[in-house]
């Protein structure tokens, strides 16, 4: 099987998601039009954002139907995130709280879609 090299979301407005991720991320989009942007997310894996209206086939989920998982070291980390996305007035839909995976909070982009930043607990 191949490697994931690329995770698409579907978004209202392209460049205004890649514009957030770009922030987010601290790395800049290697394609940007209207319809589609893609950047970095990790080496060897690109964050492509799609016009919704210009899927094909057309995609039948509602906004803000998935999550992008972000693992950093430690509860310090997280909280640091935390703080780091409600200075750039990041939605954030879970307070930083202990959960059977880890220590974690959510916030979403944009469009909607799940921001978690978690540190894993347990072996």
């Amino acid at each position: 099987m191949p490697d994931i090299a690329t995770v698409i979301l579907y978004v209202r407005e392209p460049l205004a998601s890649a514009r957030f991720y770009a922030g987010l991320l601290g790395r800049e989009p290697v394609e940007a039009s209207a319809n589609f942007a893609m950047l970095p997310m990790a080496p060897g894996v690109m964050l492509g954002l799609w016009a919704r209206h210009d899927v094909a086939p057309a995609a039948n989920v509602p906004a803000g139907s998935g999550e992008l998982a972000f693992v950093v070291a430690d509860r310090d980390a997280v909280l640091a995130t935390h703080r780091s996305w409600q200075a750039r007035g990041i939605p954030i839909i879970q307070e930083p709280v202990m959960m059977d995976f880890g220590f974690t909070c959510t916030g979403t982009d944009p469009d909607g879609t799940r921001l978690r930043v978690m540190a894993l607990s347990g072996p």
